[in-house]
């Protein structure tokens, strides 16, 4: 599931989630996952196909929610008494119903064989129509029974004789009243005495104000009329229950038939989810194979905005089992990673995915990952040691029908020894079959996957007039260096661009313009591609020899990879005299690796003594170079030969 939340398969089904409208609709597509099941997975495609050219030629489909439906059937299943507006939501439901069954109807016309599941629901219109005739605005209509018609007119007359006399008080005392209207106090009509004329007004005191100035009095002319309401108000509440008893019955004895209509919407509010779904995405169906072979036509990330994605079309599995992503960073090398990964689970999942229908995506029994710096605070790991962590575990996980996803293979640490581990990476993952497809910065590797038999390399491009990454991805070209390309274009000066090539790539550039970065120039190096694989790993670039080394040759010093020059050839001892940073050290030859031979930063014959010698010493030997004279010694102070 972490490789689902990494590729943002999560996003995806809560996004279907958010077209279905029942509750086990969502909870159905949120626990939607990849079939490994061949003819499965074409037919969750086929259903995804079929809904699409129902909602596209038929409307929108008439799905309830059944929010409450589920609650409804467990109050039967304990023979309680519904209540009107969860009759009301039976109604809703078998309304529903009819209508799906109807548009189903129309949808056979489609060829598509979702069509048929209308024949599964059954309409129940005797049910519907009871309820509706019963139920009326939330409550029991008075034709719900002729009896209780009866007892509502009865009521009705009965408040209205009771005002009648009420109202007569009032107008003919008015002296004796608060207020000039009835006012009702806990079920019955009462008028509002003042407490002087309490005495006044025969009858029952019902309540008093807070202020104890008024008397709510139920005056006894209308004692009669208010038990008699009473009672005709018990009468119609027992009607009313035995009404409702009835519609539950009712339903009761139609539950089997109702609980089928309910899977049947349920079923049929997935597989629209999955269509609606399609239509958002702009999606289609893909083709599915068992032949570890995976084609990506003009496909786009289904979480970015589908107007301005540019296309991705990525292939693998025919020729090459392996592909390396390079390019410059923001250039899309994640995302093209990411859109491999996700479009791969969503075809197993029987989803469309937005990608031209010539895709082919073939099946896996593992998608894995390692796409993010992954650092953990509480497990107190490091980017590094994060990458190693998450790919240990997928080595161990990965086999010949799985595809690996793999991002900055070997990045987080030393540039040698994570070129080396990223190498070692990749040989494992050739042996052990699977498909895979990894993105990285290294040269060295670029060189190793076109010389690698079964695995290509790819490159994101880069508009070198706009500076800005184009975001297309080519299989078969390895991606450029854009640094000194993009230094250039915002000023920088030409002296420093031919210091910063001589630097990166050991000889200084022809010319700019830019040419010098159009093939990537490889740094240089001891071994040659086809050594690489013949010894399957990336050798160092340290000579094969002590004495290969030159005075005045620019070197790497390891591990902490400082940059120095030869003063002095390898002793008995092996070890290269190298000045870092103006203090000469004796190193084993082991720790050094060439940066740029002594020839290419100095003309033949050149004084090596003034990189090396104090003023002093050099006005010495000038000196004594001049004459002899008997006597002369070169005096160099303590200390002056480390300066």
């Amino acid at each position: 599931m972490d490789n689902y939340t990494t590729l943002e398969f999560d996003k995806i089904l809560t996004m279907l989630a958010e077209k279905a409208l029942s509750e086990a609709g969502k909870k159905r597509c949120l626990a939607l996952a990849p079939s490994l099941n061949e003819s499965e997975v074409r037919r969750r495609m086929e259903e995804t196909t079929q809904a699409r050219r129902i909602i596209e030629q038929v409307g929108t489909p008439p799905l309830a929610s059944m929010a409450e439906l589920h609650k409804v059937i467990n109050q039967i299943a304990v023979e309680a008494m519904l209540m009107p507006d969860q009759l009301v939501q039976v109604s809703i439901f078998l309304a529903s119903c009819r209508r799906m069954k109807t548009y189903l109807k129309k949808a056979e016309l489609t060829g598509a064989e979702m069509a048929w599941y209308g024949t599964s629901i059954d309409e129940l219109p005797e049910l519907e129509y009871e309820i509706e005739r019963c139920i009326r605005n939330g409550q029991v209509d008075d034709k719900a029974s002729v009896r209780l018609a009866d007892i509502r007119r009865q009521i009705v007359i009965t408040n209205e004789q009771i005002k009648a006399k009420l109202e007569g008080l009032l107008r003919r005392n008015k002296a004796w009243f608060s207020e000039s209207f009835i006012s009702i106090r806990s079920g019955r009509y009462t008028l509002p005495v003042k407490r002087e004329h309490k005495k006044n007004v025969t009858g029952t005191v019902i309540e008093m104000s807070n202020t104890g100035g008024t008397c709510f009095i139920e005056p006894a002319s209308v004692a009669r009329l208010q038990a008699e309401l009473n009672n005709l108000q018990i009468e119609e509440d027992s009607e009313v229950r035995r009404i409702l008893y009835s519609l539950t019955a009712l339903i009761s004895d139609n539950l089997a038939a109702i609980k089928l209509n309910m899977e049947a919407m349920e079923t049929l509010d997935y597989l629209f989810a999955k269509g609606k779904l399609s239509i958002a995405m702009k999606a289609g169906p893909v083709s599915i194979n068992t032949a570890r072979r995976i084609r990506i036509e003009n496909a786009r990330h289904p979480l970015l905005d589908q107007n301005s994605a540019v296309p991705l079309n990525f292939e693998s599995g025919d020729q090459h089992k392996g592909v390396v992503i390079t390019g410059p960073n923001t250039g899309g090398k994640t995302v093209a990673l990411k859109t491999v990964g996700l479009l791969s689970l969503m075809a197993q999942s029987g989803l469309h995915v937005p990608a031209d229908t010539g895709s082919d995506l073939c099946l896996n029994n593992l998608v894995l990952c390692d796409i993010g710096d992954g650092q953990s605070i509480a497990e107190n790991l490091s980017t590094f040691s994060s990458h190693m962590k998450n790919i240990i575990e997928i080595l161990k996980q990965a086999n010949e029908e799985s595809l690996v996803l793999l991002d900055e293979l070997g990045s987080g640490t030393d540039p040698t020894e994570g070129m080396g581990l990223a190498i070692a990476i990749l040989d494992e993952l050739m042996a052990k079959g699977c498909l895979f497809v990894v993105t990285t910065h290294y040269p060295e590797i670029k060189e190793y996957a076109a010389a690698k038999p079964g695995m290509v390399n790819a490159r994101m491009t880069f508009d070198k007039e706009s500076l800005r990454p184009l975001y297309q991805l080519e299989i078969g070209e390895a991606g450029e260096s854009c640094a000194l390309h993009i230094a250039e274009r915002l000023g920088l000066p030409r002296q420093m661009l031919q210091r910063a090539h001589q630097a990166a790539y050991g000889s200084k550039p022809q010319q700019f313009g830019f040419t010098v970065t159009q093939g990537d120039p490889a740094p240089r190096q001891a071994s040659t591609p086809s050594s690489i694989v013949k010894q399957e790993e990336k050798k160092p670039q340290t000579p094969s020899h002590r004495d290969s080394f030159n005075i005045g040759d620019s070197v790497f010093v390891y591990p902490r990879k400082e940059i120095g020059i030869v003063y002095a050839l390898a002793n008995d001892k092996g070890e290269i005299g190298v000045q870092i940073k103006g203090h000469k050290k004796l190193v084993n030859h082991k720790r050094i690796k060439l940066f740029v031979p002594a020839s290419e930063l100095y003309p033949e014959n050149y004084d090596f003594s003034i990189v090396f010698d104090t003023v002093a010493n050099r006005k010495a030997r000038h000196l004594m170079g001049k004459r002899h004279v008997e006597g002369n010694i070169a005096i160099i102070k303590e200390g002056e030969q480390d300066k």
